[in-house]
């Protein structure tokens, strides 16, 4: 005898509810997205649970955040609306623990956030059920409906319902989730391309397309229009004339001068006068009056290059042209007035300059408007293929030569090199071997020795690993006690092991510490005759 089902009148179970899950499970097997059938699975289930709403919701992971994938008795506006982050919401928090949650009145709810507008006005009595949809420990998203509390309501059934339904399609859900996903990355990786397509906001003069130098090329674009002070810092070789030149060519600028000046290279009693000019006879030899960089600038930029070398006296001279916008000639006594633009670059640690009062701290805030930070070449590894093809290119064309490609082992010692120069050492580098090259093909022996691996220059060490390593610690020791002139107790002192230990070590190995006490003696010998 069939029992009559406290929720909604008819025949339980074996009557009831199997038909809804074969009919679920039809729908589910004769599709191979369950993106065309999410629709109708709630369809159904929502006639089964005679529910006013129903949604299905998917967790991107790569955004943390989880979307209405779809809805019965929702709108499309109100399904763009309803996104959340992991434990915002009840949806949210379902996501986070894992856990289901029922809500008997939602009106009287304040997890409730009803992001997809539901009447609230009409919504006193309507509960809402949400639980996970499950992939083994794994939360993919959740199955959730609004439904109205009546005699035959049952909260405890319809989370049961929800969750042998959230089990049914959760590894149809699971493969929606990785499709959304990788649908999410290739429009961000079509996005960067159609970016790379339209110039990536990359200067012409400067080669490289890694993410950290995306940033430059962004803050470039970003300062250029402007009449604001850059200072460019990064290590000594990663192009920072390229950036100031980049920034005077995107500025409205650029068809005006674009003096370069070194402060570093100019002999501390001239750079006066080649910064702000000279009049006749206003030193020895001053034969003429000159003008200085400053003036050749006006309207036009001028740059700064090691900036942290200028003298004190400079300096002080220097924040007067940035504050007031004039400057004095040397021996002269007009003001000349200048419109120009600073853009000044520096190697060295300014603030710590400072510290040493080597330079001056408001002079430090007027040129550190807008500060550009270029990564060095081994924080932008992914740009050195590039950068080769570049260099090899040039030197094609300056000797004449034909080289059409660079090894695929020469490239991996050139990424896992640590590169100090930066980008001139590598230009440099590729230099010379474009120039030692004969075959056409760039290879790992053309590259300096500094660049060369055991692997690549045959000289491995053999043997096993016990071995190598007592070579290593033999010689160590040797080296200690030479250093230590046969004090065997300071040279342990030194290796951070005991007496007893290195004792041991000399005569594993059959050191004899006598000879580098007769070191000792002929050093004192050698004193006494010198």
């Amino acid at each position: 005898m069939l029992v009559c089902c406290v929720r909604n009148g008819r025949d339980c179970y074996g009557e009831s509810e199997l038909p809804l899950l074969f009919d679920i499970s039809r729908l589910l097997n004769g599709s191979r997205d369950i993106k065309d059938v999410i629709y109708p699975i709630l369809e159904l289930m929502n006639k089964y649970i005679n529910a006013k709403r129903s949604m299905i919701s998917i967790l991107n992971r790569d955004l943390s955040k989880i979307f209405i994938e779809d809805g019965y008795g929702i709108s499309k506006e109100a399904k763009a609306r309803g996104v959340y982050q992991i434990g915002e919401g009840v949806t949210g928090m379902v996501v986070k623990t894992g856990c289901s949650i029922t809500i008997p009145d939602i009106s009287k709810e304040s997890r409730f956030l009803n992001k997809t507008g539901f009447d609230l006005r009409k919504a006193s009595g309507v509960s809402f059920v949400c639980v996970p949809i499950k992939a083994e420990d794994d939360t993919l998203g959740t199955i959730s409906i609004y439904r109205d509390k009546t005699d035959n309501f049952s909260v405890e059934q319809d989370q049961e319902t929800l969750s042998i339904i959230g089990s049914m399609i959760a590894q149809a859900v699971k493969l929606r989730q990785d499709q959304l996903e990788e649908l999410e990355k290739l429009k961000k990786e079509n996005a960067l391309l159609n970016d790379e397509l339209k110039g990536s906001n990359r200067p012409v003069n400067i080669i490289g397309n890694s993410g950290k130098m995306r940033e430059v090329y962004k803050l470039i674009k970003t300062v250029a229009p402007t009449n604001a002070t850059v200072l460019i810092r990064g290590e000594s070789g990663v192009g920072k004339e390229l950036v100031a030149e980049a920034i005077h060519n995107a500025s409205g600028r650029a068809n005006m001068p674009f003096i370069k000046v070194n402060c570093s290279a100019l002999p501390e009693n001239l750079i006066e006068s080649e910064l702000f000019g000279h009049e006749k006879g206003s030193f020895t030899g001053a034969a003429g009056q000159r003008k200085g960089r400053f003036e050749l600038a006006d309207h036009g930029t001028i740059f700064l290059d090691e900036i942290g070398d200028l003298p004190l006296l400079i300096q002080v001279k220097l924040l007067r042209v940035i504050q007031q916008r004039e400057f004095d000639r040397v021996g002269g006594t007009a003001t000349i007035k200048t419109d120009v633009r600073i853009i000044a670059a520096t190697n060295r640690n300014l603030e710590e300059l400072i510290k040493q009062n080597l330079f001056r701290e408001d002079l430090y805030y007027r040129i550190n408007v807008f500060p550009v930070y270029i990564p060095s070449l081994r924080e932008r590894k992914t740009d050195i293929p590039t950068l080769t093809d570049h260099f090899i290119a040039k030197f094609n064309k300056e000797n004449n030569s034909d080289i059409k490609r660079i090894s695929s082992s020469a490239i991996d010692l050139l990424m896992i090199y640590s590169w100090p120069g930066n980008i001139r050492e590598l230009e440099n580098c590729i230099e010379r071997a474009c120039i030692l090259c004969t075959s056409g093909v760039l290879c790992s022996e053309h590259l300096p020795p500094t660049l060369q691996t055991a692997e690549s220059s045959h000289t491995e060490r053999k043997g096993t690993l016990d071995k190598v390593l007592e070579g290593v610690e033999k010689q160590m020791i040797i080296d200690t006690l030479t250093s230590t002139r046969g004090n065997i107790v300071k040279a342990a002192e030194i290796m951070g092991i005991t007496g007893r230990i290195i004792g041991l070590r000399i005569q594993k190995y059959d050191i004899n510490t006598k000879m580098y006490k007769r070191l000792k003696n002929h050093k004192n010998e050698d004193n006494e005759y010198s």
